[in-house]
């Protein structure tokens, strides 16, 4: 097949559009480094010239208000070129529980983009992952200081991002899931556990202490992130993955 990656030279798609490579499709990786602009569709048409499949891996460049006009703008172009180019399949990357934290801007407008997708043109499908290993790190810093990092309990059961590009390339070269899929990792872990698993990894001295008001997950209620009973579980555990990074 030949797969376009949008997004295709970040975290997620660069290993993607090797992983696809890999298995012998043509592949083209669509960014702002490789002259397409998704907010003003330059270069769009060229990038998505003879594809049967689009996968749509792009993030919004802020969290906040802004972030529902970049994906409703996004979504616009995307599936405007993909109309005109003939695509089969428009795939999305998004997030478990996305549409059950409408406190949080940059979930809305994750939920827009969904929208957008369902109401569009094109079959579609939808990957929803739960938080990746890679950004765990980011996530103690938004409340750490030197002493300390102060943690909501919030249940997460994140995953890994090769295992997430596992699902995402499955998706791409099946037939449209004209619905949602959700991938998670193996276990259920607390915010603050994994906070002290990474910081025993990492030799770093600082405690973490409970903190129900702390950082973005703090406005999150429940296990809605943490993966229903029908979500996909991937292989790879947050402890072991620390041990080989």
């Amino acid at each position: 097949m030949k797969i376009t990656v949008i997004g295709g030279t970040g975290l997620i798609g660069s290993r993607l559009v090797s992983t696809l490579r890999d298995a012998g499709h043509e592949v083209v990786p669509a960014s702002l480094s490789t002259g397409v602009d998704l907010l003003t569709g330059a270069g769009l048409d060229e990038a998505l010239d003879g594809a049967e499949a689009v996968v749509n891996v792009t993030n919004s460049p802020t969290f906040d208000e802004a972030s529902p006009e970049f994906f409703r703008t996004t979504m616009g172009n995307l599936l405007a070129a993909g109309e005109r180019a003939g695509v089969r399949h428009q795939v999305v990357l998004s997030i478990v529980g996305v549409d059950r934290v409408p406190q949080l801007d940059y979930y809305r407008a994750k939920t827009l983009q969904e929208d957008l997708l369902k109401q569009g043109p094109t079959p579609y499908s939808i990957v929803r992952a739960t938080q990746f290993f890679e950004f765990m790190d980011a996530v103690l810093s938004w409340t750490a200081d030197d002493s300390a990092v102060r943690l909501p309990s919030t249940p997460l059961r994140p995953i890994a991002a090769d295992d997430v590009v596992a699902s995402l390339a499955k998706v791409a070269t099946g037939r449209p899931l004209n619905g949602t899929l959700d991938v998670a990792g193996p276990d259920v872990l607390p915010l603050t556990e994994i906070g002290r698993l990474t910081l025993s990894a990492r030799r770093d001295p600082r405690e973490v202490v409970t903190d129900e008001q702390a950082g973005m997950f703090a406005a999150v209620e429940g296990d809605v992130l943490a993966g229903g009973p029908d979500a996909r579980l991937a292989p790879t555990a947050y402890k072991a993955w620390l041990d080989a990074h």
